[in-house]
């Protein structure tokens, strides 16, 4: 069985909703290094003109633009327990209609057990005395979250970053840098405006409509690192002054590129590709036998006391992990040449568990000029990443970007690629191949297959007068029902930014009106006026239960942190023991969104046994499911659950097509 940390680990899923993302005119912008302490000063100085902003709140002057609303964010609501028990029992009802094989022979008896236990969670001393220390603790907090989840769900999560933790994007292909070198410099030269937005807080704050976001994610993007330690992993931040540097890993060895000349400058495009080519050119063909990134890829008590044992084993190794962890960013040139979705996107997500680095963001590039990102997710969800991405592929598209000079100055003015070798005592390197065996094992139980539905999009799904997104989540869940016949638990992720060091919050997609409308689905009695009256009050159910989460007001943190203040010899309320909290709890479509129309996919782990990782994206003109699963049985098949997923997009748009569902186009006046 997968452990519970795992399974709250990847519960965390990026989500998309709500983000937003500008692109600004950057050709004019110097490429001079901005990043000096002065220019940070006069950056400061130029936010404090700025006093409001559309949405009407009150702007900070003393920080730059986009930290300027952070003073004015809410904090994080608790829910009353009357709220929280409503939506919790509303949740659990598809789990007791007897519709799965294995539901007990009664589920009127299993129901008012469940009710029962929903009623003494009410009702109990206990848990008003929990709700009660709950609300003591949000007294002067940030967010009485923040904390304990990025510690549950991450850094005291003792299992491998990948394939638990970590997520992946894929980037559109670009014609014009057909290699590795060459894409990667492209990306890393616009990277570094990104980056400049960043550090000296210019960069526009995320809105949800009208609503600032919370930024205080964002300042670890750049020159930040995960850090394996014991009990729980800890998160560093560098001096992005005193780190103008990236580290790349070619056949699992390592090498530090810097970003600016001795002046402070930026290397052009040009430049950047050649000390690149270097790179590949240093690497050789022969990969490091014992790859030391492999241990980010293992469980994280194994690497704690392997990078232990390497500082204490020459302190130039203790020098060359700093090099790695302090970088910008890494970037991976991988060599070798995917060409489907599913060969790139899996050398994306976890490549060969070797040629990474996992504790950090990672942008990856193929021999062949292909790209993604690799996201390390301990202390930020996708949406931040996902702007960065779509900002950094947008503006080369659309020739934003000042590329610097078109020729590269010679090789001898170029600053120098250093290596950086690691003298590894024997014990670790027994641990290194351990952790690829390990590595190996895992990987080997897990699959993935994409779908690129290209029948319609966001589109004509609004010709539909439904929302996108509850649109895409039903389809999943009917996809499902029609592969097992019956309901499966759904998470769903939605930001809660619009609070203090929000991150998310679980919609339960699975309802009683979805299940309804599964079933005339699958009904070949049913008429398709009645199968679209029940899919709109599915769509509308499911964009209340979405409402409610992103306001912070779900079922699961609530509960979550009332079962974190339980104090020894205190007894775990019914609520925690009925057989359906675990039920409708244990996450087998694992869902999240992220749209791009830059992206050629993204994805993530399941997070259950039995469950699926299912990250999709609604694009104008196309819908795109990354499937990933443990092949256990024949019922955990990602084959079988695109084949389904494909049939239930082609049914549901036959309904809305025979039910007349369509909004006609306006009709335009005769001059």
């Amino acid at each position: 069985m997968l452990s519970a940390a795992r399974n709250v680990a990847r519960t965390a899923a990026p989500s998309a909703r709500n983000s937003s993302s500008s692109l600004s005119p950057l050709s004019s912008a110097s490429p001079r290094h901005p990043l000096h302490l002065a220019n940070r000063r006069r950056a400061l100085t130029m936010s404090a003109t700025r006093r409001n902003d559309a949405s009407g709140s009150s702007a900070d002057p003393s920080v730059g633009p986009m930290l300027r609303f952070e003073h004015t964010l809410p904090h994080l609501p608790i829910p009353t327990l009357q709220e929280t028990a409503d939506r919790y029992l509303t949740s659990i009802r598809p789990y007791h209609t007897g519709q799965e094989p294995a539901a007990p022979s009664d589920p009127l008896e299993s129901w008012n057990k469940s009710e029962a236990a929903v009623q003494d969670f009410v009702k109990s001393p206990l848990v008003q005395k929990l709700q009660e220390r709950l609300q003591q603790r949000a007294e002067g907090r940030d967010s009485w979250l923040s904390e304990w989840w990025n510690e549950a769900a991450y850094f005291g999560y003792r299992g491998p970053n990948v394939p638990g933790v970590n997520y992946f994007y894929s980037h559109k292909d670009d014609r014009t840098r057909r290699t590795g070198p060459a894409r990667a410099a492209g990306l890393l030269r616009a990277l570094l405006y990104f980056r400049r937005l960043v550090v000296t807080q210019q960069l526009e704050p995320e809105m949800a409509r009208k609503t600032p976001l919370c930024m205080a994610s964002y300042k670890y993007l750049f020159n930040a690192t995960r850090l394996p330690t014991a009990p729980s992993d800890t998160a560093k931040i560098y001096d992005p002054d005193q780190h103008n540097h990236v580290v790349v890993v070619r056949k699992n060895k390592f090498y530090e590129v810097p970003v600016v000349d001795e002046s402070g400058e930026w290397l052009s495009e040009k430049e950047l590709e050649a000390l690149f080519a270097k790179v590949v050119e240093q690497a050789g063909s022969e990969a490091d036998p014992h790859p030391v990134g492999a241990l980010t890829a293992a469980d994280r008590d194994v690497w704690t006391k392997a990078r232990q044992e390497i500082v204490a084993h020459d302190p130039k190794n203790e020098a060359a992990l700093e090099r790695i962890q302090s970088a910008i960013i890494i970037v991976s040139l991988d060599s070798t040449k995917p060409y489907t979705r599913e060969e790139k996107s899996w050398g994306l997500w976890v490549g060969d568990g070797k040629d990474r680095w996992f504790d950090k963001h990672q942008l990856i590039v193929y021999e062949n000029g292909k790209s993604g990102f690799n996201g390390e997710h301990s202390c930020m969800d996708g949406t931040p990443t996902s702007r960065l991405n779509d900002w950094l592929l947008r503006s080369l598209a659309h020739g934003k970007i000042d590329l610097g000079s078109p020729e590269a100055r010679p090789a001898s003015k170029l600053p120098e690629v250093k290596p950086l070798t690691f003298n590894l005592p024997g014990s670790v390197k027994s641990t290194i191949a351990e952790a690829i065996k390990t590595h190996d094992a895992i990987m080997g139980k897990h699959d993935m297959s994409v779908l690129e539905y290209s029948g319609y999009g966001k589109e004509v799904i609004k010709k539909y007068k439904t929302s996108p997104d509850s649109y895409a989540q039903l389809v999943m869940g009917l996809a499902y029902y029609k592969m097992e016949g019956k309901v499966a638990p759904t998470y769903e992720s939605a930001q809660t930014r619009k609070y203090r060091l929000g991150r998310t919050e679980v919609i339960r997609s699975t309802s009683n009106e979805a299940l309804e409308w599964y079933k005339s689905m699958e009904n070949p009695a049913a008429s398709d006026a009645d199968r679209l009256e029940l899919f709109r009050k599915a769509a509308a159910k499911h964009i209340k239960l979405a409402g409610e989460a992103a306001d912070g007001r779900g079922v699961d943190r609530h509960l979550f942190g009332l079962k974190k203040l339980l104090q020894d010899g205190e007894e775990l309320p019914k609520i925690y023991q009925d057989p359906t909290f675990a039920q409708s709890s244990n996450w087998i479509l694992s869902t999240s969104q992220l749209s791009s129309e830059y992206f050629d996919g993204w994805g993530y782990g399941p997070v259950t046994d039995g469950g699926y990782g299912l990250a999709y994206s609604v694009n104008e003109r196309t819908l795109r499911f990354t499937i990933t699963s443990e092949n256990r049985s024949q019922h955990n098949n990602v084959q079988a659950f695109r084949h389904y997923l494909e049939e239930a997009c082609e049914d549901v748009r036959e309904v809305m097509e025979k039910a007349g569902a369509a909004q006609p186009e306006p009709v335009k006046a005769k001059l």
